[in-house]
């Protein structure tokens, strides 16, 4: 009885949990649909007549679609460079018999502790020399300094749950340390790359500072048409337009996350049980 009794609890304190975590995001949601009148009203209306047309008039003011292509470009460009990267560099700390390897891992990932302006203005002031600010290029490689240390961590916390054995016999076997790690260790690790390679999308995808500083038409990304809007909004408050592009910005990311969570799950999973 008391078991069961504890089960509800875990349930309901879960559905709690997730509802005042989701409560911003359905209010985000809500409001986009509103007309500007409904938007100050007090108390906060839940029915009201919705609208769409805040949507049509951002989607073109904002040019959301480029906007979120560029995103798309980035985020996942960013990713692809980050796990071959960082796989590979946790993958030496973990196997390669480096003196100091533990203490390397450890600096690596402390330099995730930086400032981002601080790295910012010299990122701009480099890119404006060589003449590539406003290029998806330079967005991408920007976005690996920040990624790089987190898969390289989280990968070597993986290759390091793995039996060496695997690539011994494989050396046997007349492999090279590379064709090892290629052809045995990637394969049977492939959900925790994947799931690793998931999480650094969804981070590129949010981030805001390096691409307000290094972007300014071409290569510009969601988050700064939010904070386009945020700053317009000095001219007379609009959480209309604000809440929509926000909306918009925010719900691909959570479909995709929807969509990989069973890849995401066993993959943190595997990462947890092996060895």
């Amino acid at each position: 009885m008391l078991r069961h009794l504890l089960h509800r609890l875990r349930i309901a304190g879960s559905i709690a949990a997730c509802a005042v975590f989701l409560f911003p995001v359905f209010w985000m949601a809500l409001t986009s649909f509103k007309q500007q009148r409904d938007v100050f009203t007090s108390p906060p209306k839940l029915f009201f007549t919705p609208t769409i047309e805040t949507y049509t008039t951002y989607l073109r003011f904002a040019d959301v679609p480029g906007r979120m292509l560029n995103t798309v470009i980035v985020a996942v460009g960013a990713g692809l460079v980050s796990i071959i990267a960082g796989s590979m560099a946790g993958y030496a700390l973990a196997r390669i018999p480096l003196r100091g390897a533990r203490t390397i891992g450890t600096l690596i990932l402390l330099s995730r502790g930086v400032p981002p302006i601080a790295l910012a203005v010299p990122m701009f002031l480099v890119a404006r020399n060589l003449d590539i600010t406003d290029k998806h290029i330079t967005l991408i490689l920007a976005y690996c300094t920040f990624l790089i240390p987190y898969v390289m961590w989280l990968m070597r916390g993986f290759f390091k749950s793995l039996p060496k054995e695997l690539e011994e016999s494989a050396i046997i076997d007349g492999c090279s340390r590379f064709g090892a790690f290629f052809r045995i260790i990637v394969p049977i690790s492939l959900p925790g790359i994947l799931s690793t390679f998931i999480f650094s999308i969804i981070l590129a995808w949010e981030e805001l500072l390096f691409a307000l500083v290094l972007t300014n038409r071409n290569a510009v990304t969601a988050p700064v048409a939010v904070a386009g809007i945020a700053a317009d909004m000095l001219n007379g408050v609009n959480w209309g337009a604000l809440t929509a592009v926000g909306t918009i910005t925010v719900l691909p990311v959570v479909f995709f996350a929807l969509l990989v969570q069973k890849w995401l799950i066993k993959g943190l999973a595997d990462g947890a049980t092996k060895g």
